[in-house]
This record gives C-alpha cells, sequence and structure tokens, in this order.
C-alpha cells in the first residue's frame, strides 16, 4: 500500500513539473521543443450527448502530453525505481 501511494506521488510529480517546464519553455528559442504537444482523444470538441429529458449527459475525453511531461513522467519512474527497493 505504501509502495503504491509513492509511486502515484513520482508519477503526479512527473506530471506536474513537466507541465511547467513546457509552460516556462514554450518562449525559449533554443528549448521551445519541450512544449511541443499533442492531442489524443474523442469528442473534444463536440462531445456526444445522452439526452434523458430531465438531464442531458455529455461524454467527452481529451489528453495533451507535451514532451517535457513524457521526460520528467521518465525520470520519475526511474527514481521510482531506485526508491522502492529503499
Amino acid at each position: 500500500m505504501k509502495k503504491t501511494f509513492i509511486f502515484l506521488f513520482y508519477l503526479l510529480a512527473g506530471i506536474i513539473v513537466g507541465s511547467l517546464l513546457a509552460n516556462l519553455c514554450a518562449g525559449v528559442p533554443f528549448l521551445s521543443w519541450l512544449a511541443y504537444s499533442g492531442t489524443i482523444g474523442f469528442a473534444a470538441g463536440n462531445p456526444a450527448c445522452l439526452d434523458l429529458i430531465i438531464i442531458k449527459l455529455y461524454f467527452g475525453f481529451s489528453l495533451a502530453v507535451s514532451v517535457a511531461q513524457i521526460l520528467c513522467i521518465s525520470l520519475a519512474l526511474f527514481f521510482y525505481s531506485r526508491v522502492r527497493h529503499i
């Protein structure tokens, strides 16, 4: 249980640090490649609608991942693999 929380902490830290790094490097000429991102998902602009007369439910999913996030998540998982044995 404790290892699961440590894993989630490292994963979330990698995602957050990667997002911050991507935002900071967006305007820097030699580091702007870190901010390059792609979006994966469906119905992001026009979500699917389930109309039940009383309530309308909209379904959509979109995930944007940048190069900086991929690098930071990889580093976080590497450090987690070193720490989990302790």
